[in-house]
């Protein structure tokens, strides 16, 4: 079985993208954990979908993360 790592590199060179760094994958995988944990399973995957759309159109990947991250922590003060 294949390392987040291994796997990251070789799903971004299919892709013909840069990978990830660990500190961006630690941002992803973060964000998928708030999500599914506040909100709900299913909205982990389309939610870090989300996120990469939105850095994908020029948004940094910290700030459009952290105000995903807030707005799940506020759902679950709901």
């Amino acid at each position: 079985m294949a390392t987040l790592e291994e796997w990251v590199a070789t799903a971004s060179e299919s892709l013909g993208i840069d990978a990830l760094t660990h500190e961006e994958q630690q941002i992803v995988l973060d964000v998928a954990r708030d999500v599914a944990h506040n909100v709900l399973r299913p909205g982990a995957p389309v939610t870090t979908f989300l996120l990469g759309v939105a850095v994908g159109r020029g948004a940094r990947l910290g700030p459009t993360a952290a105000v995903i991250q807030a707005l799940a922590s506020k759902n679950a003060g709901e």
